[in-house]
């Protein structure tokens, strides 16, 4: 410019000639960084030589009129557009660009749609740090993760590629960032779609769905703009655990409206519902009585769910697993999916229930058992539990059968003899009742020996007896008489004198002569009196050797017997 204005100054002829080359500068300078239309004027190699008016040409490679992947073709004479970089680089050529001026019209074909908040398409074609990459006719925009689609997607794969319509969020040409959505653009259809469907749709309906999400409870199903809920239960007429045992995300279903609330929008659907149901005739294909076998399905603490065929299900509860197993959780007698043999005990169609029973279907040991064993049999077995009310001894074929205590001992007491066990010990029983359809058994030990009360037919009220001291109580003596038979002699009847009727003063193994005044055979014991015996000896005496009318004291005629036994004693 100083070389200009000096050039004005020294030669005014010249002033023409600087203003026209400024006027040329300054044109020239305006050119760079737009978009001038161009023509091919020669195609050299992989290049395209354009003359877009400048003072030079420029070249352009040919992949830059590559559009979609296909190979340009071009002419020489063809006119095209081109952006200006620079008017001239080192070689003297214009510096053109093809892209960039492809840039530049999707930038003001964006600009315009951003106002006029329209949608464009573009091609997702890369992944970066919280989104994908779009292609937008030339320009890149960003796709945030969170806009891909209406609902999270795993698999961005399939879209990529694939021209989609998107919504523009934001742009800025200056910095060159645009942000679009698809979501934008999905919601906007869907709200179409729901507002249709919605309009049209009726419990009863069938339709066409994919499955969009799985929970435990059961599967979301985009019925083209709307979801709906299918139940997990809903889903076949057999048992399901969950949902994902019979659908996948993406899955293309046939399902029927079940109920419709058009003011809250909720549908529920089914797919059972579309099938025949297997519950109907089972009360004829199931009859009681009849044994089948079936697949445990579920465990539950209270019993055991078997399928007997696709979607027919029976419980066996717990009380009917097992015939021993009375307190076992029912996972510890089956296991799922395990094939089993039941019979069924009832069916209710009302409620689509069918009661099985898994034990009826095996020997029932308490039949077996007093089929084998009647009563009086003897037999060996071990203590399993000793309670307040007697002893439990297993028996062969896995079962129990009780003791009671008063079947322990004859000549103990229940609680005593009891005492006499523990848990593990052999112990050899004798049959005494079978009871099958309460399943008991009733045992005893003592019955193995001889009842020794049996002996007491032997003995008579009033008779005199000796009896060893075998206890010592408060109230009185335990004795036994004659062969081992259990007595009892009350204190009072200790003797006639108040200050002789003191239990302490006499030892176990003591003999005491007394007479049997009851013979009990409830309590199964013998009650004697010493002092019923002394008052027999006393009327005796009175009888044979006085009476007091004739004067005599009862010492004379104590004395009297006691020397008239000692002169016959020494006789």
């Amino acid at each position: 410019m100083a070389r200009r204005s000096a050039l004005r100054e020294a030669d005014p002829s010249t002033a023409d000639f600087a203003a026209m080359l400024d006027e040329s500068l300054s044109k020239s300078q305006g050119f760079e960084g737009a978009v001038m239309r161009g023509t091919i004027v020669n195609i050299i190699g992989d290049f395209a030589i354009v003359d877009v008016g400048l003072k030079s040409e420029g070249r352009v490679p040919l992949k830059e009129f590559a559009v979609g992947g296909t190979g340009a073709e071009l002419r020489t004479g063809d006119t095209v557009e081109v952006f200006v970089d620079r008017m001239e680089n080192r070689d003297g050529e214009a510096m053109l660009s093809r892209e960039k001026a492809r840039r530049e019209e999707s930038w003001t074909a964006l600009e315009k749609a951003f106002q006029d908040n329209q949608r464009v398409t573009g091609t997702i074609f890369g992944r970066v740090k919280g989104g994908f990459t779009v292609d937008l006719n030339g320009a890149v925009a960003f796709l945030p993760g969170s806009q891909v689609d209406v609902r999270p997607v795993r698999d961005v794969g399939p879209l990529m590629g694939s021209p989609q319509p998107f919504q523009i969020l934001k742009m800025d040409r200056r910095r060159g960032n645009i942000v679009v959505s698809r979501r934008a653009v999905l919601e906007e259809s869907r709200a179409e779609d729901r507002n249709r469907l919605m309009g049209q749709l009726s419990e009863g309906q069938v339709l066409d769905g994919v499955v969009k999400n799985i929970t435990d409870y059961g599967a979301f199903v985009d019925l083209g703009g709307v979801d709906g809920l299918l139940h997990v239960t809903d889903i076949a007429w057999k048992r399901i655990n969950h949902p994902s045992e019979a659908l996948n995300i993406g899955q293309q279903v046939k399902v029927q409206v079940i109920r419709f609330n058009p003011e809250t929008q909720r549908i529920s659907l089914g797919m059972k519902q579309l099938m025949a149901d297997p519950w109907d005739g089972a009360a004829a294909k199931y009859p009681a009585g009849i044994k089948v076998k079936g697949r445990v399905t579920n465990i539950t603490d209270y019993g055991a769910f078997v399928e007997l065929e696709p979607g027919v299900e029976g419980l066996v509860h717990v009380s009917e697993m097992s015939w021993t197993k009375k307190n076992v959780h029912p996972g510890k007698i089956v296991s799922t999916s395990q094939e089993v043999e039941v019979m069924v005990l009832d069916v209710d169609m009302s409620k689509r229930r069918i009661s099985l029973g898994l034990k009826q279907c095996l020997d029932n040991p308490w039949d077996t058992f007093a089929d084998k064993y009647p009563a009086g049999t003897e037999l060996d077995g071990e203590v399993r539990n000793i309670t307040e009310f007697g002893l439990f001894v297993g028996l062969p074929g896995d079962i129990d059968g009780m003791v009671h205590l008063s079947d322990l001992s004859w000549d103990k007491a229940g609680e005593d003899a009891i005492r006499d066990y523990k848990k593990g010990d052999q112990v050899k029983v004798k049959v005494l009742d079978v009871d099958t359809e309460k399943e008991r058994i009733s045992l005893g030990v003592k019955q193995l020996l001889n009842d020794p009360f049996e002996k007491a037919g032997n003995l008579k009220k009033g008779e005199v007896v000796t009896a060893i001291v075998a206890g010592i109580q408060e109230n009185g003596l335990d004795v036994t008489v004659t062969d081992g038979i259990p007595g009892f002699i009350r204190k009072t009847e200790l003797s006639r004198e108040r200050s002789e009727q003191r239990p302490d003063r006499f030892a176990i193994g003591d003999k005491i002569d007394a007479k049997i005044t009851n013979i009990d055979r409830a309590s199964r014991r013998v009650v004697l009196s010493v002092k019923a015996r002394e008052v027999d000896e006393e009327k005796q005496a009175m009888a044979d050797y006085g009476s007091s009318d004739s004067g005599a004291s009862l010492g004379d005629i104590l004395g009297a017997a006691l020397r008239r036994a000692k002169d016959n004693g020494e006789k």
